[in-house]
């Protein structure tokens, strides 16, 4: 049963490859355009799946001399590149399709067409679904990148077996190229999607606000301990989450005390957000602390006066 993402990445790339061999024969068969579209874009999706599976053996290497704090942004790397190669897929099939309409073209064996095109959708949802279900799971984004791909695929997949069953009714074979520029915008919206989530870590964003109020909570609960915090600057590179805040303790709090706090934090942190990297700066609370509820000896002797 393959659960980790390396092998799941292996089987989207033996899928894919297995897929583009079916469907150049078909669309040879039976001349559809939207068949051979579909083809170029299981070429595209092979290429995507083997830059995402080096993305992913990349960043799961650990840090080193050069590389401090890992390889975790090689996943957004290669998702950025898969969106691209999924941009360029929904540009072929345009292409493809206005090339048709204009000089027009023959179908034929059209039932092979649609058993064949049937089938695909079938085994593209299949391994794109547990592609995802591991992606999420993981917290992958080159896989995710990959498993949207493979998604898109299907979308396009339906597309040109709706083409085909029309025209196989109709016996209008326009209706084939027409299908196929539909095809064009569910894709153009997948690589859009791929695109914004892989440049959001290259770009530093923010932890989702759902996380922030996670971190927010879990700190809230070491209430009695310190005094409060700010600061709070959060990101997120591959998988890895990287938080960094400063720690409001009390004045009279010894650098053991600190440190014990600093380190129950960091691990109830990562108990809470998986593959997380905590950085806490400790600074001395303000002698004006009479709003404050920490039990204090500085605090005692000031409000006894």
């Amino acid at each position: 049963m393959f659960s980790s993402k390396e092998s799941v990445s292996r089987l989207s790339i033996l899928t894919i490859g297995s897929l583009i061999i079916i469907k150049v024969i078909a669309s040879v068969i039976t001349g559809s355009i939207g068949i051979r579209a579909d083809a170029v874009h299981s070429i595209i999706d092979l290429s995507g799946a083997i830059i995402g599976y080096i993305g992913i053996k990349i960043s799961a290497k650990p840090p080193d001399e050069k590389h401090a704090f890992g390889h975790s942004k090689a996943e957004n790397i290669a998702g950025v590149i898969i969106a691209g190669l999924i941009f360029v897929a929904a540009g072929s099939i345009f292409y493809e399709a206005i090339h048709r309409l204009i000089a027009g073209g023959t179908i034929e064996l059209v039932a092979v067409g649609i058993y064949v095109t049937a089938a695909a959708i079938v085994i593209n949802i299949l391994i794109s679904r547990y592609a995802m279900k591991v992606a999420r799971a993981t917290d992958s984004l080159a896989l995710e990148a990959t498993a949207r791909d493979m998604l898109a695929d299907v979308y396009s997949s339906c597309a040109v077996l709706l083409g085909l069953i029309l025209v196989s009714i109709t016996g209008l074979t326009v209706l084939d190229p027409i299908v196929a520029l539909l095809v064009v915008i569910l894709i153009t919206r997948t690589a859009f999607i791929s695109m914004r989530k892989s440049f959001g870590g290259l770009m530093d964003t923010r932890l989702s606000k759902e996380e922030e109020n996670e971190i927010k909570e879990c700190i809230k609960e070491h209430s009695k301990q310190l005094v409060s915090f700010h600061e709070l600057r959060t990101r997120k590179a591959g998988n890895r989450r990287f938080i960094d805040l400063h720690l409001v303790m009390p004045k009279n709090a010894s650098v053991e005390e600190a440190h014990k706090m600093c380190d129950h934090l960091e691990q109830d942190l990562e108990n809470r957000l998986t593959n997380t990297d905590v950085t806490i700066h400790v600074e001395p609370c303000a002698i004006e602390c009479e709003q404050c509820s920490i039990p204090c000896s500085i605090r005692k002797k000031k409000l006894s006066k």
